[in-house]
Order: C-alpha cells, then sequence, then structure tokens
C-alpha cells in the first residue's frame, strides 16, 4: 500500500503542478471576460430564474430548481467540512482566500459547463436527457475531440468512486465515530443500504430528496456557524487578517520553506475549492442537462449560483469558525477539526451540527454523484450498464467507510485533477459558442 500511495502521490504533485492551477484559474479567468463579467452582473437574474424555475414545464427530467439542488448535493458535502478544514492544516490559513479566488473565475466556468450542458444534451433509448463534458465534446467539437470525451468519461467514472463515494463514506463515518463512538463498518452498511433505496428512482427520486435535504441542511448548517460567528463577532477581523497575510508568506504552524508554504496555501486553496465546488471538473452540466429548460444561458445563470453558494457562503463560514476557535495548528484534521471547531464556539451542540450535517451532505453527495458516475459509464459501455454500476457503488460505500482517510484524499485529489483536463480545454474549444449564446440571449431581453 505504501508503494501504491507514494507512486500516486508523484502523479498528484505533477497533476497538481503550477500548469494545473493556471490551467483552472486562467480558464475561469478568461471566460469570465470573454463573457464581459456576467457572473458577477447577473447574479441577482441567477436568483431570480433559480426561483421561476421550481415549476418549469419546459422539456427536461427534472426542474432547473432541482438540478440546481441534484448539483449542490454532490458539492455541498465533505468539501465544505472536512475539506475546507484540510486546506487550512496543510496551506494555513491562507488556503481559505484562494478557495474564493478559485470560487470567483470557477463562477464562469460553472455557468459555462452549464450553457454547453444544455446546447448540446441529447436523449438516451429510454427518453432521459443526457449530458455533460462527453456530450458537448462529441457533438460540438469535431470528429478529432471525440477521444477527449471517452477520456473525461473514464476519469469521471473512476473519480467518482473516490471523491463522490470514498471520501464521503470516510468523512461521515470518522466524525459519527468521534462523536457518538458508532463504528466506522456499521455507518458504511446503513449509509449502503439508504444509497441503494434511493438510487432505485433515478434522478427523479434523487432529484426530489435533494430538493428536500439540501435546502434544509444547507440553512441549518449555515445559521449555527452564523451564530459562532455572531459571538465571537471581535474575533473576525482577525481571522481575516490571518487569511490576508498567510494567502502570500508563511504560516509557521504550516512548516517549511516560505516558498512551500506560500504554494501550500495556493496548491490546497485552489485544490479544496475545486473539491468543494467542482467548477471545472465538468460534474455539474450533466445534472444541469437533465432541466426541464429551452435556454441554455437561463439554467447557466442558475448553475453558477451553485459555485457562490458552495464556496463564498458555506466554506467561508466554515473555514472562520475552525480559524477563530484557534484548533486549526492543534493537528486535528479532516471533518474532526471542523467538528472541534464549532464545538468550541457552541459548547454541547455544535459538535453535533457538524455530525449531523456531514452526514446528511455526504448521504446527498453520495446520491448526486452515483448519478454522475452512472452517465459516465453509460456513455462508455452504453444503457444496460447502469444497474451493474448502481450495485458496484453501493458495495463500495462501506469500503470506503473503514479506508486510511490519508490515502483516499490522495486518490480523489489526483483523479480530480486528471477529470478537469478535458473538461476545461473543451470549454476553452467551445467557447465562442458560449460567448455568442450569451450575447444573443441577454441581447434579445433589451
Amino acid at each position: 500500500m505504501e508503494l501504491i500511495s507514494n507512486y500516486i502521490g508523484q502523479i498528484n504533485s505533477i497533476v497538481w503542478g503550477p500548469a494545473m492551477l493556471v490551467l483552472i484559474l486562467g480558464t475561469g479567468l478568461y471566460l469570465m471576460l470573454g463573457l464581459k463579467l456576467v457572473p458577477f452582473r447577473k447574479l441577482f437574474y441567477g436568483i431570480k430564474m433559480l426561483w421561476q424555475g421550481r415549476k418549469s414545464t419546459s422539456e427536461g427530467d427534472i426542474t432547473p430548481f432541482s438540478a440546481l439542488m441534484t448539483s449542490l448535493s454532490a458539492t455541498i458535502g465533505t468539501g465544505n467540512i472536512a475539506g475546507v478544514a484540510t486546506a487550512i492544516v496543510l496551506g494555513g490559513p491562507g488556503a481559505l482566500f484562494w478557495m474564493w479566488c478559485t470560487a470567483l473565475v470557477g463562477m464562469a466556468t460553472k455557468y459555462s459547463e452549464a450553457v454547453c450542458a444544455v446546447h448540446y444534451r441529447e436523449t438516451d433509448e429510454a427518453g432521459n436527457y443526457v449530458g455533460g463534458p462527453m456530450y458537448y465534446i462529441k457533438n460540438g467539437l469535431t470528429k478529432r475531440w471525440a477521444w477527449l470525451g471517452m477520456a473525461f468519461a473514464i476519469f469521471g467514472t473512476i473519480a467518482g468512486f473516490g471523491i463522490g463515494n470514498t471520501v464521503q463514506a470516510n468523512s461521515v463515518a470518522d466524525v459519527l465515530n468521534s462523536e457518538f463512538g458508532i463504528p466506522t463498518g456499521v455507518t458504511g452498511i446503513v449509509l449502503a443500504v439508504l444509497v441503494g433505496l434511493v438510487l432505485i428512482g433515478g434522478i427523479k427520486r434523487i432529484g426530489k430528496i435533494a430538493t428536500v435535504l439540501v435546502p434544509f441542511m444547507g440553512i441549518a448548517y449555515v445559521t449555527g456557524g452564523i451564530i459562532i460567528l455572531f459571538l465571537n463577532a471581535s474575533e473576525i477581523p482577525q481571522a481575516f487578517d490571518l487569511i490576508f497575510t498567510y494567502a502570500f508568506t508563511p504560516a509557521s504552524a504550516a512548516g517549511g520553506a516560505a516558498g512551500a508554504t506560500v504554494w501550500a496555501a495556493i496548491r490546497y486553496g485552489v485544490a479544496r475549492g475545486v473539491f468543494s465546488n467542482e467548477a471545472g471538473l465538468g460534474s455539474a452540466p450533466i445534472a444541469q442537462a437533465t432541466a426541464k429548460t429551452n435556454s441554455p444561458v437561463q439554467q447557466g445563470v442558475i448553475a453558477m449560483l451553485e459555485t457562490f453558494i458552495d464556496t463564498i457562503i458555506v466554506c467561508t463560514i466554515t473555514g472562520l469558525v475552525i480559524i477563530i476557535s484557534g484548533v486549526w495548528n492543534t493537528g486535528i484534521t479532516g471533518a474532526s477539526l471542523s467538528s472541534a471547531a464549532f464545538e468550541q464556539g457552541l459548547p454541547n451542540f455544535g459538535g453535533y451540527i457538524v455530525a449531523f450535517g456531514s452526514t446528511v451532505f455526504a448521504f446527498t453527495t453520495l446520491l448526486g454523484w452515483s448519478f454522475y458516475g452512472e452517465k459516465c459509464v453509460q456513455y462508455i459501455f452504453g444503457f444496460k450498464s447502469i444497474t451493474p454500476f448502481r450495485i458496484l457503488w453501493i458495495v463500495v460505500i462501506p469500503i470506503g467507510a473503514i479506508s486510511n482517510l490519508e490515502f483516499i484524499w490522495l486518490v480523489a485529489d489526483t483523479l480530480n485533477a486528471l477529470m478537469a483536463i478535458p473538461n476545461l480545454i473543451a470549454l476553452i474549444l467551445l467557447s465562442p459558442v458560449i460567448f455568442k449564446l450569451t450575447k444573443d440571449y441577454f441581447a434579445s431581453r433589451t
């Protein structure tokens, strides 16, 4: 296992090197400028479209609101609780600044992904809408790029078992074990059974569950965090000072030379930011393609809210609570660190917020990513592969619950990067189409 871990670690250092960070942030910045800051200018318009999209009757499988909730179900999860904690431990408080940067340009990336997903989607043999990077590569680019779509589907299938399955199961098992003493194996089995019951109903049932659980748990978790910040309001300015200071200078607790420590803040901030909001990974457009809408741009402005909610709101609250608590340099990591921070802020209650939040978030992420992986497998092997995939997905959950967290994070991190590469290349190549659709849409409304 150590040999495998070292080998994956070497790959990880390459795929998360300077080139990848430039590709992720550079693509987002390029799209943001090409869109003339539409994600910023049309933020409230996106909220309006989201509200109107609760009862859409256009062609599609689920409402635009449910599509966003399904996407959020896959993003608001371990990345917001364990991911933020891990980023701060490994990269110092400055990592949160780089998470923000990733999210701000990521809004343009997420918008562009959804526009392409709806514009190039198609229906499968069961009449269900399917889309995502493999389809907008297939239908939007020439045949010589077909291998790129297949590469994404392969990486997406494998990545799903990391970012969307084992990491989620492991994190919730860890926090339930530390808070309530529940054996990790028991947690894994219970999660597997619950996920299996939902997967029987496909995307429509996943959408219904996500529409109920995501808003409820999201509001509950954010409210708990805001209460802690309100009770410690005098310490917030110092927390921001730490964030901005350590974004560009070494954090002594993180160790290492100055350059290495600043690099750690950037690397883990961007990596965990992508892990959290998934902007650029190409996962969310798989769900956005199923939305009941006739307008790619309308779904795009709705989809970009996902990144804003996930990172700018939820991750920021988690990060501030961790920094204010002072437990970020105590040696604790993962969901246990977030739990300790919340418990310190709200004694005898805060830990339960994280435990319950981790459980619900991980459960919904398992559901959302099961759909992503399913569509990737379907693209590779055809419609008949769906049932075997669902069975395998359920079987792997208990395995992830009892596995080593550090190794799983390493694998998930590496697969994230490999999954993002073909998607980001496709978005750059399809950017003229994205810009034209956006320009034409808003020009028709003036």
